[in-house]
């Protein structure tokens, strides 16, 4: 061999070369999933400190993720993310995320996964307080997060973990 070891199977590196100086070329690994788990879903992850700059940090890695990574094989799949997906993605990214680092404690980690039919996406926090969205009024100022995500969303749920608590939200291509 030439010294160079490949991913484990199943894993493929991917480096974003290019991609905005945020990123700061970081190689990530993305997993492949098997065909008994869902053929052609490619996957990404970033933990986020809450750190100045996490916000747009996130929404980046959401934007290049979406436009460098394979569609997958299935039916129907091939090609790029629609921008108005990519678009849309980084919306709901921005208001999780802000929602996350603002009420919970610790880090939190944004989960991203791209089938030939959907996106998917899933913030993981350290408060185990599911989001409550408010009740809907038109002359409050700020708090909509929840509403905008949840009419842009194909599929909105949340889920209780040991430590914390994971909202994810799909979006269809």
């Amino acid at each position: 061999m030439n010294g160079h070891r490949s991913p484990p199977a199943g894993r493929v590196q991917v480096r974003f070369v290019g991609s905005r100086a945020d990123m700061n070329g970081e190689t990530k690994t993305v997993r492949r999933a098997t065909p008994a788990s869902g053929a052609g879903v490619v996957e990404t992850a970033v933990e986020l400190d809450g750190a100045d700059g996490s916000l747009a940090r996130a929404r980046a890695f959401t934007a290049d993720f979406l436009t460098a990574a394979p569609r997958g094989d299935g039916p129907g799949s091939g090609g790029t993310v629609p921008a108005r997906t990519v678009d849309l993605a980084r919306l709901v990214v921005s208001e999780l995320v802000t929602n996350a680092l603002r009420h919970a404690p610790g880090p939190v980690l944004l989960r991203l996964r791209l089938a030939s039919s959907a996106v998917e996406i899933a913030v993981r926090d350290g408060d185990p307080a599911l989001p409550r969205p408010c009740a809907p009024d038109p002359t409050r100022v700020g708090r909509h997060g929840l509403e905008i995500v949840r009419a842009v969303a194909d599929e909105f749920h949340t889920v209780r973990e040991t430590a914390g608590k994971r909202v994810v939200v799909r979006l269809r291509l």
